[in-house]
This record gives structure tokens, C-alpha cells and sequence, in this order.
């Protein structure tokens, strides 16, 4: 079962790789780190703060988005170009296809944040006193590694963005620590960001198994958006909205993952909390995670495996 979950995930993920929608999202999230690096420069001694904050927030708008856009689109492309069908003849069950896709997906939004925080945390290393020329060195001998390694081994070229992701972000986390407490909100950004996007996912594979990709994507961003105001739909104000209301508000917040745990505080995230880990912290938001994460993929494999194609 493994095997066969693992190959349709590495398929999705090669699928996903060569879209250009995906590589234009990834050149509009390094256009947003330079844009922080420039507001960083106006903002004096708050320019190391300023760059994680836009950059933290950037992490997580795209990896939204990406999330949306493929777990919208990737199931539709297979039963629109009809090779879902001698998938499906093989001994299979609908449920593996479906979680494959899913963990597809999800290797695909790993590679995006991991890159993405990579580059912002290369950015960031200048402007905690180091040189320049390192990061720029690394980032640009990746790069031209890539695409080196890309042409001579094309039978390997979707899978060299997964360590080449991983490098720039080790080396990102080398070079950034004159600046830890910036560092600590990247990286940990970086984290809640996975998890909440493998919720949203879970989400849009879920709709997709019974609709059309605009709807999808329509039905993920309205519940993710419901979920970002969890919070404030648990505790609307009666004089102004009235019981009703609020009672809606209510059942809205309890019936939709609370993807507010996953936008914490910046104190949090540095450690200046008082009386709360980071730690622990992520421990709890991933078995919150896990638990929508499950559930909606059940739900999803139930759903898929009543499905007609017809």
C-alpha cells in the first residue's frame, strides 16, 4: 500500500513541478522578499524586524495559494486528460490514489516553503552585519547548479529541486544566525505554515472529490478564510450583531479548523512568551493538523470511492 501511495505522490509531484503557475508563484514570492528587503531599508534599526515579519506573512500568503491552486487543479487535470482511468484499472484503491495526490501535493508546497524561506533567510543575513557576498554567492551557484544539473541529468530534473530546496535552506539558517530572533520566526513561520497548508489541502482534495476546480477553489478559501477568523466568529459581540448571529458565528468557528493557531504571535515565536514554548507549541499545532488532516481525507476517500466518472 505505501509503494503504491508513494508512487502517485511522486507523480503529482513531478506534475506540479513542471506547471508554470507554480513557477510563477515561486518568482512572485522572491519579488516579495525583495520588496521587504527594500521597506527593511527605510525602517532603520527595525529593518531586521520589518524583513521576517513581510517575509514570514509572504511565506505563508503563497503557500495558500499554492495550496489552492494545486489541490484545486491537480485531480481535475487527471480526469480531464482521462489518465485517472488506467490508473484506477490497476490494483488500486481510490483511497491510496486519492492520499497519494494529497502527500503529492504536500511534497510540492515542502519544496515552496523550504525554498522560499531559504531565500528570506539569505536576504536577511546582511542586514545582521555579515557580508553580503556570501549569500549572494550561494544563492546564485545554486541556481546556475540547478539548471547545470537539470540539462545533464533530465531524467532527474524534477527531483533535484528537493535537496537544492533543502540546501538553500540549511544554508540559510547558517549564514542568518548573527540575527536569532528573526531567524526563529522565519523558520518557525516556515513550520506553522506547512501544517496549516497541509490542512488547506486536506480541504481542497476534499471538495475536489465531488466538484468542479473553480468550486474548489471557491469552497478552500472560504472555509480557510472562516478559519483565519475562528476567533473572532467564537466571540462577536452580541449588542452589535445579536444572538442569532452570534450563535452562528458560534457553530462556524466549531465546525471549521481553527487556522489561527497557526498565526501566532510574534513573541511566541521569538520565545519572549511568557510561561509558552515554541516547542511545545508546534507539538500541539501538529496534532491539530494531523487530526483535520485525517479526518478530511477519510472523508475524501468515502466520498471519491462513490464517485462516477461516466
Amino acid at each position: 500500500m505505501l509503494a503504491r501511495i508513494a508512487a502517485i505522490a511522486f507523480n503529482t509531484y513531478r506534475e506540479a513541478v513542471r506547471a508554470r503557475v507554480l513557477h510563477g508563484l515561486f518568482g512572485l514570492a522572491l519579488a516579495t522578499a525583495g520588496y521587504a528587503l527594500v521597506v527593511g531599508a527605510f525602517a532603520g534599526r527595525a529593518r531586521l524586524r520589518v524583513v521576517s515579519d513581510l517575509g514570514a506573512a509572504s511565506i505563508s500568503i503563497y503557500g495558500i495559494i499554492v495550496a489552492i491552486v494545486l489541490g484545486a487543479t491537480s485531480l481535475y487535470r487527471e480526469l480531464e486528460l482521462k489518465t485517472i482511468f488506467p490508473i484506477l484499472a490497476r490494483p488500486l484503491y481510490r483511497g491510496e490514489y486519492l492520499v497519494g495526490k494529497f502527500f503529492g501535493t504536500l511534497l510540492t508546497l515542502l519544496v515552496f516553503v523550504a525554498a522560499d524561506t531559504g531565500a528570506l533567510l539569505l536576504a536577511l543575513a546582511p542586514l545582521s552585519g555579515r557580508a553580503a557576498w556570501p549569500g549572494v554567492a550561494i544563492g546564485l551557484g545554486s541556481v546556475a547548479a540547478l539548471v547545470l544539473l537539470s540539462w545533464k541529468l533530465p531524467r532527474f530534473r524534477t527531483a533535484l529541486p528537493i535537496p537544492w530546496a533543502l540546501l538553500l535552506l540549511g544554508a540559510g539558517v547558517l549564514l542568518s544566525g548573527a540575527a536569532p530572533d528573526d531567524r526563529r520566526v522565519l523558520l518557525g513561520s516556515a513550520a506553522l505554515t506547512l501544517l496549516e497548508v497541509g490542512i488547506v489541502s486536506a480541504l481542497a482534495t476534499l471538495f475536489s472529490a465531488f466538484s468542479s476546480p473553480f468550486l474548489t477553489a471557491v469552497f478552500t478559501f472560504g472555509v480557510f478564510v472562516v478559519g483565519r477568523s475562528a476567533d473572532v466568529l467564537a466571540n462577536l459581540p452580541l449588542r452589535l450583531f445579536g444572538e442569532g448571529v452570534r450563535f452562528l458565528g458560534g457553530v462556524a468557528s466549531r465546525v471549521v479548523p481553527n487556522l489561527m493557531v497557526y498565526a501566532p504571535e510574534r513573541p511566541l515565536l521569538t520565545g519572549e512568551a511568557a510561561g509558552a514554548s515554541l516547542g511545545a507549541y508546534l507539538g500541539l499545532a501538529s496534532l491539530h493538523a494531523l487530526g483535520w488532516i485525517a479526518g478530511l481525507l477519510a472523508a475524501a476517500s468515502l466520498i471519491f470511492r462513490r464517485r462516477d466518472f461516466l
